[in-house]
């Protein structure tokens, strides 16, 4: 139990000198680690942990090397990753198959196995650090803290890291101060509204309340969006820390993590971690001997997009149905139970710690002017290192995309990027060279969002593109509100009727004013960004719109309905390939003798034919 600051501040030491220990080789063992994120688990990362177990315990090694998992590297198109202490030797898409060589080569020879090292695709050379790979280079780790490099289910090596050192401070503190302090920092909702989080609190400590409450959300429902899960999964006692912060500025005495059901690796993982704070006495009454008590609570979400507003989350913890409630009152008057509460997303109370344990004039040597700090972003899409990245404020597009990134692959021409998901919009590239940053974005037509960002390259159809986001929206939209309920309906059959070659000029204006109205007009925030990803498209590729209506025809050869595939006689080696590979007979011609043709009306547009040809015969018009 640790009782007081005296004694966290010597546990503190301990565990650090142990994880020194640890990086260092100072403790006489190797150690190795591996990327315990869900995108390598699902790589059977447990299973290479397992094997090297059992080949270590085989050798008689198993005393003299310990095997943990951590949090996610965030370089997910190389994992699963494998680290080994104290060399910091990195290892790239291992295999079960590859833990034997792995420890008879590095661990008992001494030598490193090449072929599982990162090659960097510009110098074609081999890189055996991590921080020497482009991808971390310009990175800057403050919410994802610890992350690939702690294990998440030791509070020790978390305690190593700095683990409450911020709430210490916090304590010795005002409440009023915290609050100043969070403000100075320049912080704002990393969620995706940006709304200054010191002004948030401000606002929850002014209420009159014999309870308040503090909500993480980590609902996280954008489409190819991660970071919640992975800080969670990575770091979960950093979030439980910023939460305790924030009860501590408002006055609150409890906290409601509300996570999706469909992580349940975060949520075990944070399960653990509450149990072994409240096992130190950090969580609990009377923490650190002062007068302040705190208790976290789990509750688990149905997948419901919606449930990311901040009000139909409450109505969901609250245990009815998830729906947006009207504001005014703001959740900080009138919230969970309708007690002041503050509801921070996982990214936000994970870079709490790092502005209370660090100062508020560290903090601010990052970011813009108006967006302090550093933003993390679920790189993914038509781009080579798709991945977890933590980059500065003021970062441009084009150091995301092409030295982060690592380009287009199979030199591809970029496109659009679309930031902050459903809710957001397409940056192309003309906007290559402008800075991330809330207020920037939003000029240009998108937003920062939750983090999520997708690159598209020449081979996508934007209206297409338009079209799987409204499919996403129709479905996750409550239905509370006419103007999101019926609209997002409508938009999606005008983009349909488009895509499908049956459209009029009078449908896109249809669809435009409709965007604009169901922007207007709609109860919460996913109605109103509902229309975002058609307006953003609308105004940068208005000419690819008019070619489905007007030409009848795909420009980027997607939409099925306005493509068909043709054979060029020239090209036909008359093998028959093709015809064997089509499932519905539409392939037709003569062994050795005559040219193979696509009958139309049977083609069902399956690709199979364009796959299985060698020759490059056969081709989408």
């Amino acid at each position: 139990m640790i009782n007081n600051f005296d004694e966290l501040k010597q546990t503190t030491n301990k565990c650090t000198e142990c994880l020194n220990a640890k990086f260092s080789g100072a403790d006489g063992k190797r150690h190795i680690v591996l990327c315990g994120g869900t995108g390598c688990l699902s790589s059977h990362s447990s299973e290479i942990m397992e094997r090297f177990k059992v080949v270590l315990k085989e050798k008689g090694l198993d005393d003299k090397v310990t095997v943990n998992q951590v949090g996610c590297f965030g370089f997910c198109s190389q994992g699963p990753f494998v680290k080994i202490y104290p060399e910091d030797t990195l290892y790239r898409m291992v295999k079960i198959a590859d833990v034997d060589e792995i420890v008879e080569k590095d661990i008992e020879g001494g030598e490193i196995v090449e072929r599982l090292l990162y090659v960097d695709p510009a110098t074609k050379e081999k890189v055996n650090k991590q921080d020497d790979i482009n991808f971390y280079k310009k990175q800057v780790r403050i919410a994802l803290h610890g992350c690939g490099s702690i294990n998440p289910e030791n509070i020790d090596e978390a305690l190593g890291s700095g683990a409450f050192q911020g709430l210490a401070r916090a304590l010795k503190m005002d409440r009023a101060d915290v609050i100043k302090e969070i403000s100075d920092s320049g912080l704002r909702g990393r969620g995706g509204g940006g709304f200054p989080t010191g002004r948030k609190w401000q606002f929850a400590y002014a209420q009159e309340s014999d309870e308040k409450y503090v909500v993480c959300n980590g609902d996280e429902g954008d489409p190819g969006a991660f970071m919640d899960r992975s800080i969670l999964e990575g770091n979960p006692l950093g979030v439980i820390e910023g939460m305790m912060i924030a009860g501590y500025a408002i006055g609150a005495k409890n906290g409601y993590f509300y996570v999706r059901a469909e992580y349940p690796i975060a949520v075990n993982r944070l399960r653990i971690a509450i149990k072994q704070a409240e096992e130190k006495g950090l969580l609990g009454d009377n923490i650190l001997g002062t007068d302040f008590s705190f208790r976290v609570h789990i509750r688990l979400g149905a997948g419901a997009f919606v449930c990311g507003e901040e009000t139909a989350l409450l109505n969901s913890i609250e245990g009815q149905r998830g729906m947006p409630r009207p504001r005014p009152p703001f959740p900080a008057v009138k919230g969970l139970w309708q007690k002041p509460t503050i509801i921070n997303n996982v990214e936000t109370l994970a870079t709490v710690p790092f502005i209370l344990r660090e100062g508020a004039s560290e903090f601010v040597k990052y970011g813009t002017e108006k967006s302090k700090g550093t933003k993390v972003f679920a790189l993914g899409g038509k781009i080579n290192n798709v991945g977890l990245v933590e980059v500065p404020m003021g970062t441009t597009l084009r150091e995301l995309v092409y030295d982060i990134g690592g380009g287009i692959p199979n030199g591809k021409e970029f496109k659009a990027i679309q930031t902050g998901g459903p809710s957001g919009g397409c940056l192309t590239k003309a906007d290559l060279d402008a800075q991330i940053d809330y207020d920037n974005l939003i000029a240009k037509g998108s937003m920062m969002g939750s983090g999520g960002a997708i690159v598209m390259d020449e081979d996508n159809c934007m209206v297409d593109v338009a079209k799987f986001y409204m499919e996403f929206i129709c479905d996750e939209s409550c239905g509370k509100c006419s103007p999101c309920r019926i609209g997002t309906k409508r938009m999606l059959e005008l983009l349909t009727k488009i895509t499908d070659g049956k459209a009029s000029m009078d449908d896109l204006a249809e669809l435009e004013s409709l965007a604009e109205n169901v922007k207007s007009n709609s109860l919460c925030g996913l109605g109103q960004t509902a229309p975002n990803p058609i307006l953003s498209t609308l105004a940068h590729f208005k000419d690819e719109y008019i070619a489905h209506i007007v030409d009848k025809k795909c420009p980027a050869h997607v939409c099925k309905n306005l493509m068909h595939y043709e054979t060029d006689p020239e090209k036909c080696k008359k093998c028959s390939l093709c015809a064997r590979q089509c499932p519905v007979g539409a392939i037709s011609g003569v062994v050795g003798k005559e040219s193979f043709k696509i009958d139309q009306s049977k083609c069902i547009k399956c690709g199979m034919c364009i796959a299985s040809c060698k020759f490059g015969a056969i081709s989408k018009k």
